[in-house]
């Protein structure tokens, strides 16, 4: 077994509780009403994307289960978030349905990218950095479903996030298919589907 196709690694094991949490957020914003509670667990599931990352690197454990545990974490949360907030009428339904459908587009680019020999495309900075931002706009945008300064505030910052972080999502997912648009034609598809 190669390095690459270990499972059972600490950063795989962050990734799956994060996996975990998911359901349990949705349950605390729908169910009780426990923003505290839901708050929380963002802020840790936030933790541990960063530190599933940073661990993999420092403990030498990088691995094709944890490259694609950590976007899917990313990805469910952001979309377990977004309905939250829309069924909560915290966010508009236009937000709500901007982000999973730029995803959709991203999983359309699959195939095309498989007739090529290749699974995925790297992650650049500017998804990284949209992601960043829609981590922080939501649990502020969550914080300021109250009243009092506190709320203003997480408002203001969380709808500047959010603003910031669609825009670079939409962006980063611009570049993702210009990217494979040159992919495919610089690329044989005969030749890339023999060498795979």
């Amino acid at each position: 077994m190669t390095r690459h196709d270990r499972v059972w690694t600490l950063p795989n094991l962050l990734s799956a509780l994060r996996l975990a949490g998911v359901p349990v957020f949705l349950w605390l914003v729908l169910g009780p009403e426990e923003d505290g509670w839901a708050l929380a667990l963002l802020m840790v599931s936030g933790f541990t994307d960063f530190l599933d990352g940073w661990l993999a690197r420092k403990l030498n454990q990088q691995s094709t289960v944890g490259q694609i545990l950590d976007p899917v974490a990313d990805r469910l949360y952001i979309l377990a978030v977004v309905v939250g907030l829309a069924l909560r009428d915290i966010i508009p339904w236009w937000m709500a349905i901007s982000l999973p459908l730029r995803d959709a587009l991203m999983w359309g680019l699959v195939p095309l990218l498989r007739t090529r020999g290749y699974s995925a495309l790297p992650v650049h900075f500017l998804g990284k950095a949209a992601t960043f931002n829609l981590l922080y706009a939501f649990p502020l945008l969550l914080l300021g479903d109250g009243e009092g300064v506190i709320a203003v505030l997480a408002q203001v910052f969380g709808w500047a996030f959010a603003f910031w972080g669609i825009g670079l999502y939409w962006w980063a997912g611009i570049l993702y298919a210009w990217q494979v648009r040159k992919l495919l034609m610089t690329t044989d598809r005969r030749t890339a589907v023999q060498d795979a």
